[in-house]
């Protein structure tokens, strides 16, 4: 389960810098590397990202959680 953890972070990371480079330079990696918006390659890259981002709202009480434990510990 951890490898997947991993593996899903990374892909969200990717995804991220991928937005970032969308809206400060309208430049989008994926579709470049991949041959286009609409080619199949860059459209499973999307859709795998996409369900890293749903697989990760698992973590969010995980993360609440901790914040809480920070906060009582001062």
């Amino acid at each position: 389960m951890r490898a997947l953890n991993q593996v899903a972070l990374i892909l969200l990371i990717i995804g991220g810098i991928n937005w970032l480079l969308v809206g400060l330079f309208q430049f989008d990696l994926v579709a470049t590397i991949f041959g286009g918006q609409n080619s199949i390659l860059a459209r499973i890259i999307y859709v795998i990202v996409g369900l890293c981002a749903l697989y990760a709202l698992r973590f969010l009480p995980m993360v609440s959680h901790d914040h809480r434990a920070d906060t009582t510990r001062r």
